[in-house]
């Protein structure tokens, strides 16, 4: 069980939200946000780095984005819709749009695909949680 589970297992009050699908957004953006750090710094050391700008540009920024909506969501007790969703739709995009970037190279480095495989996994956990929102 992961951390953000047992935290929010512990809360004295209610959530508004499935204790389950938020620790599964916490930790996707997490990893995703890890995995875009390494596969930018991987992407760096590739020779041919003119072929890599783009993926390092968006792993750079899902970095970001998923760093920030961790940290939010970590802290969903007192929820704000107003802030909370157009974060989320924020993560959704640049998941898909990186994880797009990352699978067009996958092929060839290893390390892509598994940032791919990252962004995949946040685009989901952050759109059903998203989902359990409305």
């Amino acid at each position: 069980m992961s951390y953000a589970r047992q935290i929010l297992n512990t809360y004295q009050r209610a959530l508004k939200v499935d204790n389950g699908l938020l620790a599964a957004a916490i930790d996707a953006a997490s990893d995703c946000a890890q995995a875009c750090i390494a596969d930018n710094d991987a992407d760096l050391s590739e020779p041919n780095l003119t072929e890599m700008v783009m993926c390092i540009r968006l792993c750079m920024t899902c970095a970001d984005i998923c760093t920030a909506t961790e940290a939010v969501l970590s802290r969903l007790a007192d929820h704000d819709p107003a802030v909370g969703r157009p974060l989320l739709e924020s993560c959704v995009a640049i998941c898909r749009s990186c994880g797009d970037e990352c699978a067009r190279h996958a092929q060839m480095h290893e390390h892509c695909r598994f940032c791919a495989e990252a962004c995949r996994r946040c685009e989901q956990a952050c759109q059903e949680l998203l989902d359990a929102l409305k």
